[in-house]
């Protein structure tokens, strides 16, 4: 049985997809950037934006029944490298009990503004 969790984002009608998609043992969380969905706005700055991320991140996999602690596997994807440095301290923090494989991409986002777009896989 899957599962379909959105976030409100007007991308997710926009385009077809879901925040989350949940099946039996994993969860598997869309590309998520650090957009307030509540104002659909998005911060100045990368450490602003990565928090928002994992926040986001995190409440689509409590509605689905995971964590955080959960991922196993996750995706960072900057349109600067240079950025992705400034993430540690909050990323460490998030997966510190995690620790899942992952990768980190350097490629352009939808937005301009977008400066981190994280995806994650988590068992359930």
């Amino acid at each position: 049985m899957v599962r379909h969790i959105s976030s409100g984002s007007a991308y997710e009608a926009e385009i077809g997809y879901s925040r989350a998609v949940v099946d039996d043992q994993y969860v598997f969380v869309a590309g998520t950037t650090g957009t307030d969905y509540r104002t659909m706005t998005i911060p100045d700055g990368v450490e602003a934006q990565v928090q928002l991320c994992l926040q986001n991140i995190s409440e689509a996999l409590e509605q689905a029944g995971s964590s955080l602690d959960q991922v196993v596997r996750v995706r960072y994807i900057l349109p600067d490298r240079n950025d992705f440095k400034a993430c540690w301290p909050y990323l460490g923090k998030a997966f510190a009990k995690a620790r899942p494989a992952a990768t980190m991409i350097e490629a352009g986002l939808m937005d301009p503004a977008m400066k981190i777009e994280i995806e994650v896989t988590a068992r359930r």
